[in-house]
């Protein structure tokens, strides 16, 4: 691993699993100081910072739940408190109920669009207080929110689509700042969310072009290059990491 992140502070939020627990581990082998939410799960949160630390790294697990903008608030505070600073942001929160929109209940509705867009904005307005000169606004979108192709994904993918604008959009307010933001749009992953075992894995599978799954640290390894200083000249970029499905 490089040492490009050496002397950065990270958040990454909804990182005690999956695509966030793989990022927040490769932030912090890139040299950073990792701190991660999550909203439940405190076992699964404390294994990502053993591993962290067990690697030499630093680390710092802050239960908060990202549709509560209060505690999303507290833990960029917290942040700051423990590491000094804030440089990068990484809100990989999100959430899908997979069904037919026609049988969405309308507390589903409400839960994926506050997890998955207000829940970014509350975040970003709040990590943007803090955030240093040259800083990063990584997010993490979806394939889905440029080309929908799977049935059952319907709120999900317009969510998805929101953050792709919103990270075009603040890209030009904050850009005399030299902080870039950027949104990582990740195919079929495989995780507990997603597993390539699962019912939906097959058609999902069957639309990528390298005819697989991917892996959280495939995605891990992208987010890691948007966050170092290589990377200084992109930004509103909407980057797919997904296999080709949407080639």
């Amino acid at each position: 691993m490089s040492r490009n992140l050496e002397g950065k502070t990270a958040l990454v939020t909804g990182a005690s699993r999956g695509i966030g627990a793989a990022i927040a581990k490769r932030l912090a082998a890139d040299g950073a100081k990792v701190a991660i939410t999550y909203s439940r799960g405190a076992d699964a949160a404390a294994a990502v910072i053993k591993a962290i630390e067990g690697a030499g790294g630093t680390a710092l697990a802050i239960q908060a739940d990202a549709t509560d903008p209060k505690a999303v608030q507290a833990a960029v505070e917290k942040t700051v408190a423990a590491f000094g600073k804030l440089d990068v942001l990484v809100n990989n929160a999100g959430t899908a109920i997979p069904k037919k929109f026609e049988e969405t209940t309308l507390e589903e509705l409400d839960q994926v669009i506050n997890l998955n867009v207000r829940g970014v904005f509350v975040m970003t307005q709040a990590a943007l207080k803090h955030m240093n000169n040259g800083g990063r606004i990584i997010s993490i979108g979806s394939c889905v929110g440029e080309r929908m192709m799977t049935p059952g994904l319907v709120p999900y993918s317009a969510t998805k689509s929101a953050i792709r604008m919103f990270t075009q959009g603040l890209s030009r307010e904050v850009g005399d700042r030299a902080i870039t933001v950027n949104n990582v749009q990740p195919g079929p992953i495989d995780t507990h969310l997603n597993p390539a075992s699962g019912d939906w894995a097959t058609p999902q599978k069957a639309v990528t072009a390298l005819n697989r799954y991917g892996k959280v640290g495939e995605v891990a390894a992208l987010v890691a290059f948007i966050a170092s200083p290589e990377a200084s000249y992109i930004t509103g970029a909407n980057l797919t990491v997904d296999g080709g499905t949407n080639a």
